[in-house]
């Protein structure tokens, strides 16, 4: 047995073996192999694995839930003193068994989906930089969920946000792929102009006129003082909690890809498809769910934020999957089916079911990594994204349609697959909430359901299209049709098995058995909410998981029916709702609308003050050119030899020195990005040393 004490001192480990795996593909990227950088990406993130492990083994080992806590304090960051108290916080770790359920599922599904790229990028002339960039990634969400105060976890939170504009634009020399990590970037600066608007809120109203009572923004400090947001004077008539709780919950709509942020995760899909696999499943998007449960006790004093977190999540959940029926694209219906299933996340956290919405976390990376997995099997085979190109797959890649008909099947709510589990269980939670608004909870359990349903239907149209009938990319395609290697089958093996059983770790009331992974956070989620299993209406849980069920099955027939029993069915249905199918599939014209709402008239002020700015520096550089020349008889033979010569002289020294400078100023973003890396590995390694 581990002893705890050993496990605290090595937390830095998670986080920094992958950074240090960034580190090495990324300097000597050149130099290296394509074998040995597979074995740096992959081993570095196995590694980190194996220390979440080990200390998610510690924790259960705890007999004591509420002495479940390691924190592992590596330095002082920062240390302010003013008359009335102090302010300090130090670069720590913090694992308890929120952050280690997390650990769990960045660290274990990110290693397969690094192994299934070695596979998937094999041939690629940049696979350093690809690993490099996805080991990055890891370390910022590692970051990010083992923080142990609010700014430390916000370090990680934009890191994320970097990390994904590198990887979705990684194919840079397309055009249309830079645009899409250009759009994700500015995307989530919007949301993350909102989370740190709530972090300076929520800063100047703990500290003015503080006497000391609390000194930091670590989590167990901001436990005991949010409770006195209560007595701080409302701003505009709403409570201070209220406010900080909705800034933070913009961020967690950029980064979650909630309504009205959604818009770069669709485009997204212009990455690797791993890079998808790693953004939809265990990492950049799961932030923003983490983020409100990590904070549950600043929420659950704010119910009127809860009520706003349940109606975006809800509508959000309904509103992608109703554009995911008429999408041709296979990522991008998975995309929209992402954006849907955080809907879900979003929609438990908002009925106080916190540990409900962590639950179908998880198993959403289970399903969801396998779903792109699959579709990036299957466009390898291909070389096509595009479904009405695809079809027959089933008897060329057998092992891809198996484990894809898995995930395929827990996605649509099956039991007992693990998708029913979660979703269920949500369902539940909400149907029995008691949010600010009577009889709300009912509606936005309609609502979803009614989202379930467009679900299957959605995904078996996927399937069918996909994997049943005859081919339709044509015999040349067809020639070269082939199932993917075993560095890629493996991990979808290894993420059916999970998506089939995952469910278990999260069992309804209604088997009288314990819920493993509600008991496992409860010291974190306290008295704040939970799975609804203090509600023992046996029969109505068991009515309403028969009529999601029955939802469920429904739509998967419907689909069945429309695309395989009566193929003609969708054309006519098509041509007879022309505008609601145009509606559908252009996604509601939201992308145009905020195009011309906010784009393109920042571009014309944009070009509105260059024009002025150009005006007024052309003019003032003719002005002084016309004084000079009048005036050059008054420049004499010292002024030219001496001021001239020890000013060119000066200037000459300086001009050699910024043309050497000059190089490190590559104007690209992924260069800079290296040096900052690099300081921040030689930051620790001296800090642990010295």
């Amino acid at each position: 047995m581990v002893e705890p004490q050993t496990v605290k001192n090595i937390l830095w480990l998670i986080p920094c073996l992958p950074l240090a795996g960034a580190v090495i593909n990324g300097l000597l990227r050149r130099r290296l192999p394509a074998r040995l950088i597979h074995i740096v990406g992959c081993a570095s993130v196995f590694l980190a694995f194996l220390v979440s492990v080990s200390g998610f083994i510690t924790l259960v080992r705890i007999e004591e839930p509420h002495n479940r806590l390691l924190i592992q304090s590596l330095y002082q960051w920062l240390l302010t003193v003013w008359d009335q108290g102090r302010f300090s916080l130090d670069v720590a770790f913090r694992l308890d068994p929120l952050s280690a359920a997390l650990c769990l599922v960045v660290t274990g599904v990110g290693f397969l989906i690094h192994l299934y790229s070695v596979g998937y990028m094999a041939g690629d002339e940049s696979q350093g930089r690809y690993f490099a960039y996805l080991n990055l990634f890891t370390f910022s969400m590692l970051l990010l969920v083992l923080a142990d105060n609010l700014l430390l976890m916000f370090v990680g939170w934009e890191g994320v946000g970097l990390c994904s504009y590198l990887l979705i634009g990684f194919w840079f020399s397309d055009l249309e792929k830079a645009q899409a990590g250009m759009k994700a970037f500015i995307v989530n600066r919007v949301g993350d102009f909102g989370f740190f608007v709530g972090l300076m809120l929520l800063f100047w109203t703990l500290f003015e006129g503080s006497s000391g009572g609390i000194t930091g923004l670590g989590f167990d400090q901001l436990t005991e003082a949010i409770p006195l947001l209560g007595s701080a004077s409302p701003i505009l008539g709403v409570g201070v909690a209220t406010w900080i709780a909705l800034l933070f919950f913009v961020g967690a709509t950029g980064k979650s890809a909630q309504i009205p942020l959604y818009i770069w995760l669709p485009d997204a899909m212009a990455g690797p498809t791993p890079v998808s696999a790693f953004i939809h499943a265990a990492t950049m998007v799961t932030a923003g769910v983490y983020m409100i449960v990590r904070l549950n006790f600043l929420y659950a004093i704010a119910p009127v934020a809860m009520t706003v977190v349940a109606v975006v999540g809800a509508v959000t959940a309904f509103y992608a999957a109703t554009i995911a029926l008429t999408q041709n694209d296979i990522k991008r219906v998975l995309a929209y089916s992402t954006i849907s299933q955080l809907g879900y996340m979003f929609l438990a956290v908002g009925v106080a079911a916190f540990s409900t919405g962590i639950f179908h976390l998880v198993t959403h990376a289970f399903f969801k990594a396998l779903l792109f997995l699959g579709a990036g099997s299957v466009i390898h085979a291909v070389h096509s994204n595009d479904m009405q190109e695809m079809g027959g797959l089933k008897k060329y890649m057998p092992y891809t349609y198996l484990t894809f008909m898995t995930a395929y099947l827990a996605i649509s709510g099956i039991p007992p697959l693990s998708g029913f589990m979660s979703k269920d269980e949500i369902l539940w939670a909400t149907f029995n909430s008691h949010l600010s608004i009577p009889g709300l909870g009912k509606v936005l359990w309609a609502l979803g359901l009614l989202g379930a349903g467009f679900t299957a239907f959605y995904m078996t149209r996927l399937v069918a299209l996909t994997f049943m009938g005859n081919f339709q990319g044509g015999p040349e395609k067809e020639k070269h049709l082939h199932e993917s290697p075993l560095v890629m089958t493996i991990p979808l093996m290894i993420l059916a098995v999970l998506s089939a059983v995952g469910g278990a770790i999260g069992l309804p009331a209604v088997t009288h058995l314990p819920n493993l992974l509600h008991d496992f956070l409860s010291p974190v989620i306290g008295g704040h909410g939970s799975s609804g299993h203090e509600i023992h209406a046996y029969g109505l849980e068991v009515l309403l998981m028969v009529i999601s069920t029955g939802v469920a099955l429904t739509g998967i027939g419907l689909g069945y029916y429309f695309y395989l029993k009566r193929p003609e069915l969708p054309g006519q249905i098509k041509a007879r709702f022309a505008g609601m199918h145009r509606l559908l599939f252009n996604k509601y014209y939201v992308d145009e609308i905020y195009q011309a709402l906010f784009l393109r008239p920042v571009l014309k002020l944009v070009s509105l003050s260059g024009r002025f700015d150009l005006q007024g520096i052309d003019g003032a550089v003719n002005l002084s050119s016309r004084i000079t020349a009048k005036f050059s008889f008054l420049v004499g033979w010292e002024d030219l030899t001496i001021v001239d010569g020890a000013v060119n002289g000066l200037a000459d020294i300086f001009k050699r020195w910024g043309a050497w400078i000059r190089q490190v100023q590559t104007g690209r973003i992924q260069h800079y990005l290296y040096s900052v890396v690099l300081g921040i590995f030689g930051l620790c390694v001296f800090m642990l040393l010295f």
